[in-house]
């Protein structure tokens, strides 16, 4: 009986004792890890992520100390040449002519003013540009994709040609074999309009706004708006039903007819024709494009198209083969094939390069300067010689091409991310 009672008093301590015994396991075991991570781990010197903080804290530095180095010996420099780095002498009058602008100028303007034309200039040609370049970048690219062997190899050779002759090279040529040599205003070369080419420029008839312009305005914003609301809505329905609804015929009739009924609703005309009329010296009258701009122009056109070509005939030759053989065994003609097939899915190849190019095209306009056309890097050299003040006014030129360039960075990239695949 003692021997029972021994045994279940001893069994009654054991239990007792576990949880100790646990929890001195447990000490014990953490104190094995911390002994192994501070006395078996890698030492701090050859730690792999104490080597990369330290690295980039003292490159951190260095571009601190470099930047307040830096900008410490400009303004010291410009101190000591009484160059001052303020932008007071944006509202001094620039005294400048200016050969064009959108705006209405003059030379009492201020510098503030004058730098505005030269952005709004530089808009102008950076725009239109673009527009135009893609226009003739797709032309190309499906020239070089043509089986037309003749149109192929014209196409290759522009593309050769253009891509390897600096820009600059082909601005002159533009400016001085091109248009400079044209006949002179008395000899202007006449085409249907009246349009007038010569060494001046090219004059086109102006459209000129009466007092119905605003009214009729109203029905094109109309039109514009419930035409792409219609192409949208009709898209959809198409895509969940599979019945055709023509949605690009839809949209186009709606964008002309409503302006057109606008046009006998409101009245008097609301837009008249300015014809060009030469006078003793020169043409009067109608939208003028100088040599400068149309060499510009022609320039980034012609010389970022051979580029742009390329960038879409690579995202065509993208898209499988069999995705062109599935839609003409479906019975789609070949311009259906492109536009409904091919083009959709080239596009998310196309737009990531697309959008260098136009950017390479909106800074690349600053070698205006070369023809004489004032834009935004033109009018900036010439308040530096005139104000005296290089730093702020290029500070100026870099944040505006920086801006330039952002801006479109992001509409394109919008743009890129509608039309990604979205992978499930």
């Amino acid at each position: 009986m003692e021997v029972m009672e021994a045994i279940e008093r001893g069994r009654t301590l054991a239990t007792n004792l576990a949880p100790l015994r646990n929890m001195a396991k447990v000490k014990m075991s953490q104190d094995s890890r911390i002994h192994v991570l501070t006395h078996s781990g890698t030492p701090f010197w050859r730690d792999d992520r104490v080597l990369k903080a330290i690295a980039q804290t003292i490159s951190a530095v260095v571009v601190v100390g470099f930047l307040i180095f830096f900008v410490g010996n400009v303004i010291r420099a410009a101190n000591a040449r009484g160059l001052g780095l303020g932008y007071g002498f944006l509202g001094q009058a620039a005294g400048m002519p200016l050969g064009e602008s959108v705006i209405p100028y003059d030379p009492a303007k201020s510098y503030a003013y004058a730098f505005l034309v030269g952005i709004l200039n530089t808009l102008k040609a950076a725009l239109v540009g673009i527009v135009l370049t893609t226009l003739l970048g797709v032309i190309v690219a499906l020239g070089r994709l043509s089986p037309n062997w003749l149109v192929s190899k014209i196409a290759a050779v522009y593309v050769e040609v253009i891509r390897n002759v600096p820009l600059l090279v082909q601005l002159f040529v533009w400016y001085f074999a091109v248009y400079q040599k044209l006949p002179p205003v008395k000899n202007s070369i006449q085409w249907p309009g009246p349009v007038y080419l010569s060494q001046r420029g090219l004059y086109l008839p102006a459209p000129v706004p009466n007092a119905t312009f605003g009214a009729w305005a109203i029905f094109v914003g109309t039109a514009i708006l419930l035409a792409g609301v219609l192409y949208t809505v009709l898209i959809r329905y198409q895509l969940e039903t599979g019945r055709t609804t023509y949605p690009a015929l839809t949209a186009g009739a709606v964008l002309l007819v409503l302006p057109v009924v606008g046009w006998f609703l409101v009245g008097e005309r609301p837009l008249t024709t300015e014809i060009p009329v030469l006078d003793k010296f020169n043409f009067v009258g109608g939208l003028q494009l100088t040599p400068e701009y149309a060499a510009l122009l022609s320039g980034l056109v012609v010389y970022t198209g051979a580029f742009i070509a390329e960038v879409v005939r690579a995202g065509i030759l993208a898209v499988d083969r069999g995705q062109f053989e599935a839609a003409r065994a479906l019975g789609f003609s070949p311009m259906q094939v492109l536009r409904l097939v091919v083009v959709p899915q080239a596009m998310r190849v196309i737009i990531p390069p697309l959008i260098s190019q136009y950017l390479n095209l909106t800074k690349n306009s600053s070698l205006a300067v070369a023809v004489g056309y004032p834009d935004l890097f033109y009018v900036g050299r010439t308040m530096t010689n005139q104000a005296g003040r290089a730093v702020p006014v290029f500070v100026m030129i870099m944040a505006t091409y920086l801006v330039f360039s952002l801006v479109t960075s992001a509409i394109m990239n919008v743009y890129n991310r509608r039309i990604q695949l979205v992978e499930r």
